[in-house]
């Protein structure tokens, strides 16, 4: 498969009372065009910083990031990100919203007309597109947030926590949602939760990172068929790899717990 991502030897620190701490060690990965990749690990552990270098909004202490072979120098429009926070324009409609995202496109007014009513469909919000985000509830939210990041027809989903504010059952609609969108449009996702369920249905392979500092602490392959449903979840290789992540995160959260008593 083709690499579409490779994360090399990165390590970050940050400035406490002017004491540099090591929020990430040294952290290895290569992933490839399409893959779905899902992080996951206890609070504090650097699954969001990680995510913010991958994205160009933070940089590596040492080591660099590389996407098609060219190193991470900043944001582009190659990434896509949607955040737990629905991030949208109050002042403006579903459809202004989404919009907004092309402003800089070289499109043609209906060119990008068409986009966006590509896009509000792909998401299940056709009759929506003149209401303003007070009148969504916020699964729909997230939708407009996931369409707007998708316009510009970026490669690479950065998504973390994107489904964290949801009710279950609406959170569930939005994982099915969010794989139609991936398997159509066929970009490489990294998605940051702390759901493990939500991690496994996803994803192709779950990252369990190490806290204390971040350090890649398993590196599993979801070895279960797609399309996938929700009774997913109670097969025997579903329950599997959820015993290995939760057993690695209880193990992270005992030594932190033993350190925060020292």
């Amino acid at each position: 498969m083709t690499e579409k991502i490779r994360i090399e030897r990165v390590g970050k620190d940050f400035d406490v009372d002017g004491r540099a701490m090591v929020a990430i060690s040294e952290i290895d990965l290569s992933i490839a065009e399409n893959q779905f990749v899902s992080i996951v690990g206890t609070s504090g552990c650097g699954k969001s910083t990680l995510l913010n270098m991958v994205g160009g909004l933070d940089e590596p202490t040492r080591g660099r990031i590389l996407i098609d072979g060219q190193d991470v120098r900043g944001p582009g429009r190659d990434r896509g990100f949607v955040f737990q926070s629905y991030t949208l324009f109050e002042w403006m409609t579903v459809e202004e919203n989404i919009r907004y995202a092309l402003e800089k496109s070289a499109l043609s007014k209906a060119e990008k007309s068409d986009m966006v009513a590509h896009f509000i469909e792909a998401v299940g919000l056709a009759g929506f597109e003149k209401a303003w985000p007070k009148q969504l509830s916020g699964g729909m939210k997230q939708r407009v947030a996931i369409a707007r990041a998708l316009v510009y027809k970026p490669s690479i989903l950065l998504m973390d926590e994107p489904f964290g504010a949801l009710d279950a059952q609406t959170r569930g609609m939005m994982q099915e949602l969010l794989l139609q969108i991936w398997t159509d449009h066929r970009v490489t996702c990294l998605f940051v939760t702390h759901d493990v369920d939500e991690a496994i249905f996803l994803a192709d392979r779950v990252v369990v990172l190490g806290s204390r500092p971040g350090h890649v602490k398993r590196d599993l392959v979801v070895d279960l068929p797609r399309p996938r449903a929700f009774d997913l979840v109670t097969a025997p290789e579903f329950m599997e790899t959820k015993r290995l992540i939760l057993n690695d995160i209880r193990e992270e959260t005992l030594k932190l717990m033993a350190a925060g008593a020292h």
